[in-house]
């Protein structure tokens, strides 16, 4: 049948992550992955529209739609080239595209990706599978997090409960209870605050294993303050993002408080692990916690999480056979041969839709 390769480019766009997977083995293989950093003028353009987003210009969005599908097609086809296979090996393309804007929240709610899917597969030559969260939307659902149903079938156990936490730009965990079917959502930011507020104090993309973090306090009543937000408190299904939570939602939350800088690293990373942890102890108690994503490179984070979920277990997904930074590349390439093979993908018990639904526009290379 082919193998599948996975594309995904995260909120923090740190990189298009790139898996080749086959799903001939049981649960799967991946054969090979890569990293592909953001050209750094792209990045900043497509931080300007996510940033100025009540005074976007159209040409530039559409122009960045195609311009990312370039890169996704580069980034594929250097994977193809490095681990000596043709295009003619791959079955399909799952691109996930980079979120412009994540609104379920609204009166007539909205997701919306960019990345040209068009353009990705006249580039490549290989069939691509995209827009994956729309349709989920359309059935009455948030659109995300849509990785819980992929996690539930690779990771699901007979011998434990688990949890799984992605930690990208948004923290979203997936409850895998045995006696219970799926269910998952956003808890709220991981990466995405960190990484904007080191960028704004120290220059830099991300705080590497937590340094600067572990060099401040948190400081208390900050956290109580940023622990005081409405979408904490919804009951699940429900998904965020940085629409929510941005520089001028933490400026607001800082107010009077004048720490300095490193320490509100501090409870910002902090803030994360309390999130995520009380998502643990209200829908998994005493399940074993398994993390993915950027953030289970940052040793200060999983250690602030180990201490919040004791005695729970924590490790990364590497325990599982699945490598933590490739999770998501591997879920949109199994994403795309589901919809291929005419299956659901999604689940109405984590999104809230009516029910599971056949996800993504199929872009057929002829």
């Amino acid at each position: 049948m082919g193998f599948y390769l996975g594309l995904m480019s995260e909120t923090s766009m740190d990189a298009i992550d790139a898996a080749l997977v086959d799903f001939d083995v049981s649960p799967l293989r991946i054969i090979a992955t890569s990293a592909t950093a953001f050209d750094p003028k792209l990045k900043r353009r497509i931080a300007g529209l996510l940033e100025a987003a009540d005074s976007v210009a159209l040409d530039e969005v559409g122009q960045i739609d195609v311009e990312l599908a370039r890169a996704f097609a580069q980034a594929a086809l250097t994977l193809l080239h490095d681990a000596g296979l043709g295009t003619g090996r791959v079955a399909a393309i799952g691109s996930h595209g980079q979120t412009l804007r994540h609104r379920p929240d609204l009166p007539t709610p909205f997701t919306w990706q960019v990345g040209d899917p068009n353009t990705l597969t006249e580039l490549t030559g290989i069939t691509v599978v995209a827009d994956f969260r729309r349709r989920d939307l359309a059935a009455g659902g948030q659109g995300a997090p849509l990785l819980p149903v992929f996690h539930d079938q690779v990771f699901r156990s007979d011998d434990e409960d688990r949890v799984i936490a992605n930690l990208g730009g948004i923290a979203n965990v997936t409850i895998l209870r045995r006696d219970t079917t799926v269910t998952g959502f956003d808890t709220g930011p991981a990466n995405r605050l960190l990484d904007a507020w080191i960028s704004m104090h120290q220059d830099k993309d991300f705080d590497a294993g937590g340094a600067w973090a572990g060099t401040g306090q948190c400081d208390d009543s900050l956290l109580e303050k940023l622990m005081d937000e409405p979408y904490l408190g919804l009951p699940p299904p429900k998904s965020t993002g940085r629409e929510l939570f941005n520089m001028p939602w933490l400026n607001s939350k800082l107010g009077r408080f004048s720490p300095r800088p490193q320490d509100v690293q501090a409870t910002l990373q902090q803030f994360t692990a309390a999130t995520v942890a009380a998502a643990v102890h209200e829908h998994a108690p005493g399940a074993a916690l398994y993390v993915c994503g950027g953030g289970s490179h940052n040793a200060g984070l999983l250690d602030a999480l180990a201490r919040l979920v004791a005695p729970n277990p924590v490790a990364s997904t590497a325990a599982l056979g699945l490598d933590p930074d490739y999770v998501e590349a591997a879920a949109f390439a199994w994403f795309a041969r589901r919809t291929l093979d005419g299956l659901t993908s999604s689940a109405g018990s984590v999104t809230g839709a009516e029910g599971a639904r056949i996800l993504g526009g199929v872009y057929r290379y002829a």
